[in-house]
């Protein structure tokens, strides 16, 4: 009996790639702090144009979200929705009093007379926010904004990812902002992957280290795979006139470079 309570407390495992939606709120206030869906976030007024909404990819075990969270979702089932709640202990830690600090206003120069209770500042390289200002000082905070504070996940589990090709693109989706049907891969012999790099994302700040973590997550999670190449295809570029003229035909060239 005690074999089998320890088969249903640890539903998944880890390492698992799993996709959930969830909506995060701090269980004093009700203020919603991340969400997944874009109709929550419109409801209360957080919506991310930067963000991409939809079912989050989560690897179980491996420190993708919250550590309280994490054990919880081991125990959870395909489908299952369930309220988790995390204590401070779980989630951002407590308050520590130490970490606020007065600052002198000529520190931050020029900004001083425009600073405001609530702005975000960075002091000698760590970010906190300006609790009080008075006396020519300001006290900052450099607590997480959520220290102390006990959150509520109501979160789903929508789908255990099983398939090679559901977890690659799901690795890729991760890290590439654009659309699931634009990324295009094959994977040939010898567990060589081969990704298409979709063109609005050429000249994306950071995209050599997004493909070294795609890379990285691939070979950690895909034991198959041995190497992984990304390709970034120009096609030529035709005048639509020049197109449509009578007895010529659209030419189909293209310069692929692997990257």
């Amino acid at each position: 009996m005690i074999e089998l309570r320890a088969l249903v407390l640890m539903t998944f495992s880890k390492g698992d790639l799993l996709l959930t939606n969830y909506t995060a709120k701090v269980k004093d206030t009700g203020e919603v702090i991340e969400t997944t869906s874009e109709g929550e976030a419109k409801k209360f007024g957080i919506v991310d144009s930067e963000r991409r909404y939809g079912p989050r990819l989560v690897a179980v075990g491996e420190g993708w979200v919250l550590a309280g969270l994490d054990e919880e979702i081991k125990k959870m089932e395909t489908g299952e929705k369930r309220a988790i709640e995390l204590p401070p202990a779980k989630a951002f830690g407590e308050r520590d009093p130490t970490k606020l600090r007065m600052v002198p206003l000529r520190k931050f120069g020029e900004r001083a007379s425009e600073l405001t209770v609530g702005d975000t500042v960075d002091v000698e390289n760590r970010v906190g926010t300006v609790r009080f200002i008075g006396s020519g000082r300001a006290q900052v905070d450099f607590n997480h904004r959520l220290a102390g504070k006990t959150l509520i996940y109501e979160l789903e589990v929508v789908k255990k990812l099983e398939t090679d090709d559901e977890k690659i693109r799901a690795l890729i989706e991760r890290r590439f902002v654009t659309e699931g049907e634009k990324v295009k891969f094959s994977v040939e012999g010898g567990g060589a992957l081969s990704i298409e790099v979709p063109e609005e994302l050429f000249l994306l700040e950071g995209l050599q280290i997004i493909k070294r973590g795609i890379s990285s997550d691939i070979f950690r999670f895909l034991k198959g795979i041995e190497n992984v190449t990304f390709r970034e295809t120009f096609a030529r570029k035709v005048k639509a006139e020049e197109a449509e003229a009578p007895g010529r035909e659209a030419p189909e060239q293209a310069a692929t470079l692997p990257s």
